[in-house]
């Protein structure tokens, strides 16, 4: 009798550090930012470091788990298995459904990004051919995969460092010396024009920057060595998020006021043209495609994973839960692709009109997944007490910082309703909710 086929362990620590980094660095650092300045002015700064900080722990306990039990599916199984069928259902599908809002907004992206270099190619063209080759990369073997997103993920770190060293010669090679040079970050209002209504405002919106970085959890089954590679990638990568983001922040607010920050043109677009080079903004279009197709890669690869995690627990359609000979779960590439093709024919029917409507719907799933995994955090820790065994990569500070961390999810919800532009999200996420339910239980229904 032959050996069932399993998932290969693919994955070195160098691409689960740019799995992680290139999950939680989008193009909203690039062309976002302004936006998120504006709320809070050079206290954005902190508004990362308090987000960072939930974000750390959250992974701490996602990697306590996955070190302990690392299996493709991640947080789902973990739910299913500490919590409840229904919440491993939730979660899991929750996660994918999130990530096909995420994956037809960059391929929304990519179109809207292909444009700048030749406004005749239609939307829906350049979506097809990121779709196609994308695809094709994730069928072949995770190895490849991973080394696309490392390249991929490279090519993001490399641009925001290259700010933060250019922004850093402005300031030092100027006029003012120091702490003159950085005078405005306490000038123009001081270090919180907007006052804490608009720090809390502007955290809401930073915490959607570290969305994605709990892709690190899917990565589990196919990562080699778990017990060193994954804690190695969950401390070390957190630390560079922020210093990438902190650190961008900090250099964009020391050289402009916060107030003329990406008011021209992107912050990145305005950093290198001052630096004096001409090709700025082709530099930043070919960045933030590279952030777009990155983030579909990694949507892509984690939708089949989770699906195949749902299957094998019987939450999903059985044929999902079937491996190439290579070890890679075709099926949930070929559904999870396409239906993402969807997005192709609305960029035919409506170019132009459905990036925000896509994004504000898939928001609102990110919160629900750290919730998740910080609840199912606890039941796993007592499940531990009670069979008097100990993990090798315990989380801090449980369960207090558990509750912690639940009541700030919670008020991030209340914020978002403060913000236009967020507010569909919240008021839809009773609706999604049920409709998972009514799932769950037809499911059930199905079984018997």
């Amino acid at each position: 009798m032959s050996e069932p086929i399993k998932m290969k362990r693919g994955l070195k620590n160098r691409h689960l550090q740019m799995i992680a980094l290139g999950g939680a660095i989008g193009t909203g650092l690039f062309y976002g930012s302004a936006s998120t300045i504006a709320l809070a002015g050079p206290a954005v700064m902190l508004a990362y470091l308090i987000g960072g900080a939930v974000i750390f722990f959250i992974m701490r306990m996602l990697g306590e788990m996955a070190v302990d039990e690392p299996v493709s599916g991640s947080f789902s199984y973990y739910a299913t298995k500490y919590w409840g069928r229904f919440p491993g259902f939730l979660s899991g599908w929750n996660y994918w459904f999130n990530y096909v809002l995420v994956s037809m907004a960059e391929l929304t992206a990519v179109g809207i990004y292909m444009q700048f270099w030749y406004p005749d190619l239609p939307q829906w063209a350049a979506a097809l051919v990121c779709l196609v080759v994308i695809t094709a990369v994730n069928l072949i073997n995770v190895r490849l995969y991973g080394e696309f997103e490392f390249w991929m993920a490279l090519i993001k770190i490399s641009a925001i460092v290259m700010m933060i060293v250019m922004g850093l010669y402005l300031l030092f090679s100027g006029p003012q010396a120091f702490p003159d040079n950085f005078s405005n970050l306490w000038r123009n209002g001081g270090f919180l024009p907007n006052g804490w209504w608009g720090l809390a405002l502007s955290v809401t919106v930073v915490m959607f920057s570290f969305g994605g970085i709990e892709l690190i959890g899917i990565t589990a089954g196919e990562a080699e060595d778990p017990d060193h590679t994954i804690p190695r990638a969950i401390n070390q990568v957190i630390w560079r998020i922020l210093l990438f983001y902190v650190g961008t922040m900090a250099v964009l607010m020391a050289l402009w006021p916060w107030n003329q920050v990406g008011m021209e043109a992107s912050p990145f677009v305005q950093i290198f043209s001052y630096v004096g080079v001409p090709a700025a903004a082709h530099i930043l279009n070919f960045v933030v495609l590279t952030a777009a197709v990155s983030v579909y890669n990694s949507a892509i690869y984690s939708n089949s994973r989770m699906l195949y995690g749902l299957a094998t627990k019987e939450e999903a359609p059985e044929f999902l839960g079937r491996l190439s000979g290579r070890g890679v779960p075709v099926r949930g590439i070929f559904v999870s692709s396409g239906i993402t093709l969807i997005c192709v024919a609305l960029n035919y029917f409506f170019p132009g009109k459905i990036f925000m409507y896509l994004m504000s719907v898939a928001t609102i799933a990110a919160t629900i997944s750290w919730m998740v995994i910080t609840i199912t955090h606890l039941k796993f820790r007592r499940q531990c007490r009670r069979e008097g065994r100990e993990t090798k990569f315990r989380a801090p500070l449980c369960p207090v910082i558990n509750y912690l961390c639940l009541a700030f999810l919670i008020g991030i919800w209340f914020f978002m309703t403060q913000i236009p532009d967020m507010r569909l999200a919240v008021w839809l996420l009773p609706v999604w909710l049920l409709l998972l339910w009514a799932g769950y239980r037809f499911r059930e229904y199905r079984r018997g």
